[in-house]
């Protein structure tokens, strides 16, 4: 494991899960606002680094028939994406490999906290796990910038995340994107979200 990823399955990850809890209508709200930009819903979806699975109960919310899956590396927080998801892996997002594909793939508040050196492999692990939709909800930067967060130099970044997609995955557009203020009526931590489509 990296100094990353040590950090995220240890106490370090225990403890963001506790605090981190919010209203599931947040997060119910912000997918319905994205899938309401989908050209045709996405029926599956994987979320890299799932937490306890909050997310994915959302989408279970806006329609129970959605076959949701999660990666997440925290032993902690898998115990509860297991209750959540249809089908869940504890292991790390870097290099994971199914032998599927969903029609949306996602990160939200992940990629934020993956090493700049790390992040083509997470950026081709969520391009080859989506057969149409990629979703990015992110701190966003123009130019990299880096963040002091809880005591630690290397556990948090901003940057242009759905622009360095774009770059690299040339059949990538992006069809969608919004930013969501932490005093929005649904508040989300102050993060934007793209949604991009491989051109089909």
């Amino acid at each position: 494991m990296n100094p990353q990823e040590k950090l995220w399955a240890g106490t370090f990850g225990d403890d963001y899960t506790q605090r981190n809890r919010r209203p599931p209508e947040n997060d119910r709200v912000l997918f319905a606002e994205v899938f309401a930009q989908t050209p045709t819903m996405p029926w599956s979806v994987l979320e890299l680094g799932a937490g306890d699975g909050v997310n994915l109960a959302a989408i279970k919310a806006i329609d129970p028939e959605i076959d949701t899956t999660g990666i997440e590396i925290n032993e902690g927080a898998f115990a509860g994406l297991k209750t959540v998801a249809d089908a869940a892996f504890c292991c790390s997002l870097l290099g994971f490999r199914a032998d599927r594909k969903w029609d949306m793939a996602f990160t939200k508040g992940v990629l934020i906290h993956v090493a700049p050196d790390d992040l083509p492999a997470a950026y081709d692990t969520l391009y080859q796990c989506a057969a149409r939709y990629v979703l990015v909800a992110e701190y966003y930067n123009p130019q990299p910038q880096t963040i002091y967060y809880r005591g630690h130099a290397d556990a948090l970044w901003k940057r242009d995340f759905a622009g360095e997609l774009l770059d690299r995955f040339a059949d990538l557009r992006l069809i969608a994107y919004d930013f969501v203020y932490h005093r929005d009526p649904y508040p989300q931590d102050d993060l934007t979200w793209f949604l991009m489509e491989k051109r089909q």
